[in-house]
């Protein structure tokens, strides 16, 4: 893409609106608008970004074995009368009655919606275990919206749903769910650490939420510091293994880590006083084990292989897509703006050209601009016609990895300058170093 020919609105002044640093800088870079309170159009380049963070939750899925779908954003309210949760979910829910007097709902979760197509369409044990997930906008009617995206009313979210014939079978897949989340975030350049929480709406007694520290989470976050120090890293993991989706789940969660609802002073003071941490966290995923509570409301049920109908086992496991944009962003920026790491950059690397115009800078920046393009990567080629400390604010500002300069001054020697984001470091490279340089970085 080049610059001259791309919609990306940037602000040179702070939004007066935008309280925390995500929501500023979203806005400043112009990956947002507001529609209305608690509401985003996504531009341009903050779409790249939440389709980056969304092939990411769908390969992992799909390597953990779950079955992607799609369930519509409206639901039925007689589903969740079902259930019991119609009256109970509160005035979060955005209750809507059609032309026909039918009472709606816009999904702000799926539940019943999933629990009744499995009722459906699955009869035996032999066809579970089975993990069905979606990502799919939602709707909270948040009563303050704020924060941008991290407190959204309208957000897009991967929730997946587990079914299984025995509650041994459902804490498999819900320790599968905790692998594959912790796979997932640290691609994205994220350490979201499990921690104990609380199960709210959704109910269940088991449940981990995963909270990124940053000083403007919504959560206060107690934990033993040894756990920051854990890493899933490159390791393969069998997920039909019981035990070894069971030894990771011990790994991440021996260590206390707790969010301020489930607290347990007693329990944290027993740390040694030099490993216990208090910070604030912002949640953006969560998991859940809740038994037969929707399948026995519901008449979710399959026969055993003795003949007897059981009410199947259930879970649901939760990724905040839209919300983790800005949790990166407050994990990864400094003052002059967003640092995005590898995994969810919106372009691998931009060019800069010193001098448009001039015959061999732009001919230099074509064949970098063609030879990446080439390679499979998509960079950013600022072709406008400004200053060079312009070209290089809009550059740290939208947060690309790595910047390619190319001036008549280095052409003349041979080279360009490669400089990383998360550093400020640069080298001077030929033009093919650097291309084999990026490329290597994605490959």
């Amino acid at each position: 893409m080049r610059l001259t020919r791309y919609f990306l609105p940037v602000l040179k002044e702070n939004p007066a609106e935008a309280q925390i640093v995500s929501h500023r800088l979203m806005l400043r870079a112009g990956m947002i608008k507001q529609s209305a309170a608690g509401i985003y159009s996504w531009l341009p380049l903050g779409y790249k970004v939440l389709r980056r963070i969304e092939q990411i939750v769908h390969e992992e899925q799909i390597r953990a074995g779950h079955i992607p779908m799609l369930m519509p954003t409206l639901q039925p309210a007689d589903l969740w009368r079902e259930s019991g949760r119609y009256d109970d979910y509160g005035q979060e829910m955005l209750r809507i009655t059609d032309r026909q007097d039918r009472d709606m709902l816009y999904g702000p979760t799926n539940e019943e919606m999933i629990t009744d197509i499995f009722r459906a369409h699955v009869g035996s044990y032999k066809d579970l275990p089975l993990t069905l997930y979606h990502i799919q906008w939602k709707f909270r009617d948040e009563m303050r919206p704020r924060f941008g995206v991290m407190r959204g009313r309208e957000f897009l979210m991967k929730d997946g749903y587990n079914f299984d014939v025995d509650k041994d079978a459902a804490l498999h897949a819900y320790n599968r769910h905790l692998v594959s989340y912790l796979r997932t975030y640290e691609r994205m350049g994220l350490q979201a650490i499990p921690m104990r929480a609380d199960s709210g709406p959704i109910g269940g007694d088991d449940t981990h939420e995963f909270l990124v520290l940053a000083e403007t989470g919504e959560s206060e976050v107690f934990y033993d510091s040894q756990i920051t120090d854990l890493k899933f890293g490159d390791r393969e993991i069998d997920y039909d293994s019981v035990d070894q989706c069971r030894a990771v789940l011990e790994e991440f969660t021996s260590r206390y880590a707790r969010t301020d609802e489930t607290h347990d002073g007693a329990l944290f003071n027993a740390i040694p006083e030099e490993r216990r941490r208090t910070a604030r966290g912002i949640e953006v995923g969560q998991i859940f084990y809740f038994g037969t509570k929707y399948s026995e409301a519901m008449g979710a049920t399959v026969q055993t292989a003795e003949g007897s109908k059981v009410p199947v086992h259930m879970g649901s496991h939760g990724i905040g897509v839209s919300r983790l944009v800005g949790a990166i962003i407050e994990a990864s920026h400094d003052d002059k703006g967003i640092i995005w790491p590898e995994g969810v950059t919106p372009f691998h690397c931009g060019i800069v050209n010193l001098k448009q115009g001039d015959a061999a800078a732009d001919a230099a920046c074509e064949g970098l601009y063609k030879a990446l393009t080439a390679a499979g990567l998509e960079p950013l080629y600022d072709d406008r016609d400004e200053r060079a400390g312009a070209k290089f604010a809009t550059m740290d500002l939208i947060g690309l990895p790595w910047r390619i300069t190319v001036g008549p001054r280095g052409l003349a020697a041979g080279v360009v300058e490669l400089t990383s984001r998360r550093t400020g470091e640069s080298e001077e490279l030929t033009p093919e170093a650097a291309i084999a340089r990026i490329t290597a970085i994605y490959g």
